[in-house]
């Protein structure tokens, strides 16, 4: 039987490692695991939510990030490290150049190869970071979204598929629709 060497790797070791590699990973507690591009779709609509989000926030605390900036999640199994297609930021205390610890909306952009991961693994993580007001789940191939807001009785689940259907978030006074999304993609 072969035997093959199997490394984890620290959180220090994965930011500067990072940093110098061609590839994007994501880290789950000393793992790392390789991004597979994504299709022209895929980034219309993230570029078309972040696009969105920058013009409706306006110059107050909240900055959108697009794909290259990760968001940690100090879990009790450990660090986890994604990278969200979009997430926005309010809290100026929380200042990593590479990294955001308490964002306020991420979206994940489903691909064949994500949409299980986004719908569970993400989920339940994303859904442990005390800042998070929505999770949000966009589908590529058709319009069609699924909306995790937090509520003082937990998290509660939307779908979106009509085109006048809307997201509200009312904490950084701004809504996308569902229209207006998916409105500039083929």
């Amino acid at each position: 039987m072969a035997c093959e060497k199997y490394t984890l790797h620290s959180v220090a070791e994965y930011l500067e490692e990072e940093q110098r590699s061609e590839v994007r990973h994501e880290y789950l507690n000393g793992t790392l695991h390789a991004m597979a591009g994504s299709s022209r779709r895929h980034n219309e609509i993230c570029f078309s939510i972040a696009s969105l989000l920058k013009n409706r926030i306006g110059k107050g605390p909240c900055r959108t990030y697009l794909a290259d900036v990760k968001v940690r999640i100090r879990a009790m199994a450990g660090d986890l490290f994604y990278y969200p297609d979009v997430m926005l930021g309010c809290d100026p205390t929380d200042r990593h150049d590479y990294y955001l610890e308490r964002p306020s909306i991420l979206f994940e952009v489903t691909s064949p190869s994500t949409e299980l991961t986004d719908r569970r693994e993400k989920l339940l993580a994303y859904q442990n970071l005390p800042s998070l007001g929505h999770y949000v789940i966009v589908s590529q191939d058709v319009p069609h979204i699924e909306w995790f807001q937090r509520t003082d009785a937990g998290w509660e689940r939307l779908i979106l598929t009509a085109h006048e259907d809307r997201m509200d978030f009312v904490s950084i006074g701004a809504s996308l629709s569902l229209g207006e999304i998916y409105g500039s993609v083929d």
